[in-house]
């Protein structure tokens, strides 16, 4: 089969190289381009007559996948498919897999980070110090015994919470699925009104789709209290953004750290979120660390060989 990777996956040149080998001593052909594009006109052309084409987390539109005879399927190397035409690959029996579980450490971690910046006002004291400025105005909180919700508690959620548990955090969580397993960590599932008003600190972990989009409305976010915090590694469009700066604003929220937004990066100047109060944003880098882009190419390349073998993993339903 011919098989195209249509982006870099952030790997080292001599690690590409031996999925390459492995692919092609099987009598496989593998192209690999070196840099992103999101022009559809320039990924028809890449795509060309792949069997299987593997992409990151740049738009994958309906144009590309109508125009490619031969997509049998699409490798996704992200969690989140929601950049991809899935109702055109669901006509053209076009199997999408993912690269779910990669990326789980590491938006884990960045969702502590955040939450650690906002409490501690890491960027102002990060101004003071290089202005010559003093810590005394700057006093920050800990996470410990803090309540922390968590929305959605699905592979990365679960983590978060373990995590906050461990700096001494008494965690609440809302899901659309109660697992028995979070409950035993100690975490109360509640309803999300009961997250958003309860909470000093709600972190979102859910997937972005039509279930979703704007779940952390106006009116939710004007149920929490005035000293919490919002933190969201998830999908920008979870969330009213509009509405969460306009809360930062009116200091009826304490703050916010943001790594996904309503479009990718460069976000533009009047985007409300980048004058917002007391925020922390950082530009969609939660799933990128060296370990989990080497842990994403594995996965990646073993969704292609089980595809191969008849044996397909990480199928997402459409």
């Amino acid at each position: 089969m011919k098989i195209t990777l249509l982006e870099p996956l952030g790997i080292p040149a001599q690690v590409l190289e031996q999925y390459k080998a492995r692919l092609e001593a099987k009598g496989h052909s593998f192209t690999a381009y070196g840099d992103k594009t999101t022009d559809p006109a320039e990924l028809i052309r890449r795509t060309g007559d792949s069997d299987i084409a593997i992409i990151a987390n740049n738009p994958y539109p309906a144009q590309v996948v109508e125009a490619a005879p031969n997509l049998k399927m699409l490798d996704v190397a992200f969690t989140g498919i929601d950049h991809v035409a899935l109702d055109d690959c669901k006509a053209k029996n076009v199997m999408i897999c993912n690269a779910a579980g990669y990326s789980t450490q590491c938006v884990a971690e960045l969702a502590i980070a955040l939450t650690i910046a906002c409490l501690r006002k890491m960027p102002a004291c990060e101004t003071a110090t290089r202005t010559g400025g003093v810590g005394g105005p700057l006093r920050g909180r800990e996470i410990c015994g803090r309540t922390v919700g968590i929305v959605g508690t699905g592979a990365i959620g679960t983590k978060t919470a373990q995590l906050f548990l461990a700096f001494g955090a008494k965690v609440i969580a809302y899901s659309r699925t109660v697992r028995p397993e979070v409950e035993a960590m100690g975490v109360e599932y509640t309803t999300l009104e009961d997250v958003m008003s309860r909470s000093d600190i709600v972190s979102i972990h859910t997937p972005n789709n039509a279930e979703t989009k704007g779940m952390i409305s106006k009116e939710l976010i004007a149920k929490m209290r005035p000293d919490a915090i919002l933190i969201n590694v998830a999908r920008g469009a979870i969330v009213d953004n509009a509405a969460l700066a306009d809360a930062l604003n009116q200091d009826k929220l304490a703050g916010a750290g943001i790594d996904v937004f309503d479009m990718e990066p460069p976000i533009p100047a009047d985007y409300p979120l980048l004058h917002a109060k007391n925020t922390v944003l950082t530009p969609h880098v939660a799933f990128a660390t060296d370990e989990s882009m080497l842990r994403r190419a594995e996965i990646v390349f073993q969704n292609v060989e089980a595809y191969l073998n008849g044996q397909p993993e990480n199928i997402c339903k459409l």
